[in-house]
C-alpha cells in the first residue's frame, strides 16, 4: 500500500493522526499511528477488525513500522477520512451566535445511537463518547463514530477500570468508581452530547472528578440511597451534600428539571425552547440508575426521532442557506444483525417507506427470524 502527501491533523497521548492520499486511486485516508507494546495485542485493532457499520469509521488496512529508537514499533491504522467533527460543527453555530438546528441534532444523535446499538449488541462498549469522536461528512449528513482506543468488550463479572471517558461525558457510576459498569455508560455520554448540541455548551462542565458530580447533582438533584446503590454500593454510607436541583425546588422531577433548564429564557440566553419530546428523551438518558436508562436501540425508537422517519423530511444546508435542501442519508438500511437486537421494536424502527429496500435484500420484518444473542457477540482471536 502506498500513500502520498501526509499532513498531521491530530495528536494526543495515544499518538498521531495523519491525513493522506492512497495511491493509485488518490482517495483520502487517515492514518492513526500508535506506539505498540509488544507484550499485548492491540485492543483497538482487534475491535476495529470486527466492527462493520455505516455509522462507524472504516478500517481500510493496518501495518507496523519501526520508530527511531531500537525496538520501537508503531501500529498504523489506515482509516477512511471524514472531513468534519460534531465538535467543530457545534463550534461553528456558537460562533454564529446560534445553536444547531434541531433537525441536525436529531440526525446526529440518531446515527450515534445506531452505531451504539450495533456495538453494544456485540458486547463492545466505546467508553469515550464525546463530540470530538463523532466524525461528520457535511455534504451528506452522515455521522461516523471513531477512536476505539478506549473501547472494550465488557464481560459480566469481570472488573473494568473506572477512570475512562472524558470528564464532561462521564456517567455517574464511573465517577463513583464502579468497576462493574455496562454499555449504559455510553448512553449517558450520548445524553450529554445531545444536550450540548441543543445548548451550545456542555451540560455538566465539571473542573474535576468530584466537581463533575456536583454539576450533575445541580441539575438532577442528590441521588437517593437506592440510586447510589445501583451505581456503586461501596458509597452507600457517604454523606452527600443535599443539593436542590438548580434552578428549581427539590420536589421537582427530572423531567421538569430539564424543562426549566431548556425553556426558561432567564437561565442562560443560549438555552432555548426544546420540544417535550427532546426533554423526555434527555430525561430518559440521564438517569442515575444505569438499568433505568433507555438502551441505544430503545432510544432510536423515541418520538423525538419521528421527523427522521417521515419520508418528506429534507435536510436544509444550515451553512449555506441559499443551497437547496438534500435527502437525508440512509437511516433505515438495517442489516439482519441490527434487526436482531430487539426484534419487538422492528415495527417502530422501520418506517413503512423503508420496508421495500429491506425486502430487496431478503429481509422481511413481518416474518423475521432473528440471530441468537450469542451469534451477535464479538469474539477476539
Amino acid at each position: 500500500m502506498q500513500y502520498t502527501q501526509c499532513k498531521i491533523v491530530g495528536n494526543g497521548s495515544f499518538g498521531v493522526v495523519f491525513q493522506t492520499k492512497l495511491s493509485p486511486g488518490g482517495e483520502d485516508a487517515a492514518i492513526k499511528r500508535v506506539l505498540q507494546d509488544k507484550r499485548f495485542k492491540n485492543r483497538e485493532l482487534q475491535i476495529m477488525r470486527i466492527v462493520r457499520h455505516p455509522n462507524i469509521v472504516e478500517l481500510k488496512a493496518f501495518y507496523y513500522s519501526n520508530g527511531d529508537r531500537k525496538d520501537e514499533v508503531y501500529l498504523n491504522l489506515v482509516l477512511e477520512f471524514v472531513p468534519e467533527t460534531v465538535y467543530r460543527a457545534s463550534r461553528y453555530f456558537n460562533k454564529m451566535k446560534t445553536t444547531m438546528p434541531m433537525l441536525e441534532v436529531k440526525l446526529y444523535t440518531y446515527q450515534l445511537f445506531r452505531a451504539l446499538a450495533y456495538i453494544h449488541s456485540q458486547g463492545i462498549c466505546h467508553r469515550d463518547i464525546k463530540p470530538q469522536n463523532l466524525l461528520l461528512d457535511p455534504s451528506t449528513g452522515v455521522l461516523k463514530l471513531c477512536d476505539f482506543g478506549s473501547a472494550k468488550i465488557l464481560v459480566e463479572n469481570e472488573p473494568n477500570v473506572s477512570y475512562i471517558c472524558s470528564r464532561y461525558y462521564r456517567a455517574p457510576e464511573l465517577i463513583f468508581g464502579a468497576t462493574n459498569y455496562t454499555t449504559q455508560i455510553d448512553v449517558w455520554s450520548t445524553g450529554c452530547v445531545m444536550a450540548e448540541l441543543m445548548l451550545g455548551q456542555p451540560l455538566f462542565p465539571g473542573e474535576s472528578g468530584i466537581d463533575q458530580l456536583v454539576e450533575i447533582i445541580k441539575v438532577l438533584g442528590t441521588p437517593t440511597r437506592e440510586q447510589i446503590k445501583t451505581m456503586n454500593p461501596n458509597y452507600m454510607e457517604h454523606k452527600f451534600p443535599q443539593i436542590k436541583p438548580h434552578p428549581f425546588n427539590k420536589v421537582c422531577s427530572a423531567t421538569s428539571a430539564f424543562s426549566v433548564l431548556f425553556t426558561d429564557e432567564t437561565t442562560v440566553k443560549v438555552f432555548r425552547k426544546a420540544s417535550p419530546e427532546a426533554i423526555d428523551l434527555i430525561t430518559a438518558l440521564l438517569e442515575y440508575t444505569p438499568t433505568q436508562r433507555l438502551s441505544a436501540i430503545e432510544a432510536m425508537c423515541h418520538p423525538f426521532f419521528d421527523e427522521l422517519r417521515d419520508p418528506n423530511t429534507r435536510l436544509p444546508d444550515s451553512r449555506h442557506p441559499s443551497a437547496s435542501a438534500r435527502e437525508l442519508p440512509k437511516l433505515f438500511n438495517f442489516t439482519h444483525h441490527e434487526l436482531s437486537i430487539s426484534p419487538s421494536l422492528n415495527h417502530k424502527l422501520v418506517p413503512p417507506h423503508a420496508k421495500s429496500e429491506l425486502f430487496s435484500r431478503g429481509i422481511d420484518i413481518d416474518n423475521f427470524i432473528p440471530l441468537k444473542k450469542e451469534e451477535m457477540m464479538a469474539r477476539l482471536d
